[in-house]
């Protein structure tokens, strides 16, 4: 009998209720399912947005080497056609008189250099990027 009492009052010894909190082993695996959901979507867009941020930045640094080496032609009175080399335009970047040209490379370069990213010919012929031709080219 006074067992019975125990178990009335909810403390009953062999009772297989528990109290304690917790997350239960499905509850667990529907959050990673929804999270793991949610990268899947989300990766291919964030590589997405990076290759086209990487493309318009290329794309801006080949309109500035473009540029200087236009602004280079006119004050040397070269005719379309002159041969240019990256040392002819460094003053013409917007980098000081002495100029640089190590900030000025393709983002999808691994090497960082303007001499791996850009190719100049002659005045007559708008630089190219190197590492993505295809898609990195001025309008």
């Amino acid at each position: 009998m006074k067992n019975d009492s125990l178990a009335l009052q909810g403390n009953d010894p062999f009772s297989k209720k528990t109290t304690a909190g917790g997350f239960t082993l499905l509850e667990c695996m529907i959050v990673l399912a929804i999270i793991s959901l949610l990268a899947a979507i989300t990766i291919p867009s964030m590589v997405r947005a990076r290759t086209t941020s990487q493309m318009n930045d290329c794309i801006s640094n080949l309109k500035q080497v473009d540029a200087a080496v236009q602004q280079w032609a006119i004050e040397n009175n070269a005719g379309v056609g002159t041969p240019i080399t990256a040392a002819n335009i460094r003053p013409y970047l917007g980098r000081g008189s002495s100029g640089s040209i190590q900030s000025v490379f393709c983002p999808a370069d691994m090497s960082k250099l303007f001499d791996n990213s850009y190719t100049l010919s002659d005045t007559g012929t708008k630089p190219t990027c190197v590492v993505l031709p295809s898609t990195h080219l001025l309008p």
